[in-house]
């Protein structure tokens, strides 16, 4: 369980140079020209999207709630909706990512190592901020039920547990795929 009273430190600084050595022989914008551009990396980034998209939804359905364009009824099967779905996937793919992606990317390329160091810091820091909007999510569900009257300080507080995710997430899932995808690219994994 995580103390969800404090908000953990996010790394808001970019990959170091080191880092992104090959991102220089790899830029991004070639990445999809690239024959060894697999389609399960096009699946990976595509994760990537999901994820960016419902921490947009949740963040915009709590301010269209706060607006007055969302009553209690068509709020409240989205934030129970889109957060669940946003908490699940994100934790199936970091398993995924830590038992089976990262360590195949650390035995193809030992640069890779000091990368994961920080993208698994990135993991435990996401995983607080998902709990404590977690935490939020469900009082605001509860509370839109129970006393709607007192709902919107909730709701308020999940826009904004919602776009902490949402910078988060823009942030880490960038730098994950600055570094990722040039040693696919690189060494020719996963095609």
């Amino acid at each position: 369980m995580f103390d969800t009273t404090q908000i953990p430190d996010i790394r808001t600084s970019p990959l170091p140079d080191e880092m992104r050595a090959l991102l220089a022989q790899h830029p991004r914008e070639g990445w999809e020209a690239n024959p060894a551009f697999a389609r399960s990396t096009r699946d990976w980034m595509a994760a990537h999207g999901l994820f960016r998209d419902l921490a947009y939804l949740l963040r915009t359905g709590a301010e269209r709630y706060l607006d007055g364009s969302f009553d209690d009824e068509a709020y409240a099967p989205r934030l129970s909706a889109y957060g669940d779905r946003l908490v699940r996937a994100l934790h199936g793919h970091h398993r995924f990512e830590d038992l089976s992606f990262f360590p195949e990317l650390s035995t193809a390329d030992p640069r890779f190592d000091r990368g994961l160091e920080m993208l698994e810091a990135d993991h435990v820091a996401l995983d607080a901020v998902l709990e404590r909007m977690t935490r939020t999510g469900n009082r605001a569900l509860k509370l839109l039920q129970l006393d709607p009257a007192q709902a919107r300080e909730e709701v308020a507080l999940v826009r904004d547990e919602a776009g902490r995710v949402e910078t988060f997430l823009d942030r880490h899932l960038s730098d994950e795929e600055d570094l990722v995808v040039p040693i696919l690219l690189e060494y020719r994994l996963r095609g």
